[in-house]
């Protein structure tokens, strides 16, 4: 087993900070697009007279997920990466049920949760692959 290699703060910064960058930027537009739409809506939120969003989810909850998704798709083959992407976009749609339960989510009568399968599908293949483009030399 190879020695475990220290990486700086600078050089994770590096790895990691574009594509979290990117991902709340993705996050936060769709949401205020989807928001704007009324197909679904955040009644309970932080700072609810500034933002139509979820600000909580989208700065902080979505980057930590981010996170761990890219860390853990460098370390499976390809059909690792597949099953990964799959797997999350599945357990999106089911984690919005239960936010829906405990109020903190609700969807207009003409959303269906196989849109954030559809959703999550494609932003999280988009995310690795902007990692990737982002992270060539390393």
């Amino acid at each position: 087993m190879p020695p475990w290699q220290k990486k700086s703060l600078p050089f994770l910064i590096k790895e990691y900070a574009p594509v979290l960058v990117l991902s709340i930027l993705l996050g936060t537009s769709l949401d205020i697009y989807f928001v704007g739409k009324n197909l679904y809506m955040f009644p309970i939120r932080p700072f609810p007279e500034v933002f139509s969003f979820n600000i909580a989810f989208t700065f902080v909850g979505l980057p930590i997920l981010v996170l761990a998704f890219v860390m853990k798709m460098k370390e499976v083959n390809k059909w690792g990466k597949v099953g990964i992407i799959l797997f999350l976009s599945l357990l999106i749609p089911i984690f919005e049920r239960f936010s829906e339960l405990f109020g903190l989510f609700e969807h207009s009568s003409e959303w269906r949760h196989i849109y954030s399968f559809y959703g999550y599908f494609m932003f999280f293949s988009f995310i690795f692959l902007f990692y990737q483009l982002t992270n060539k030399e390393q």
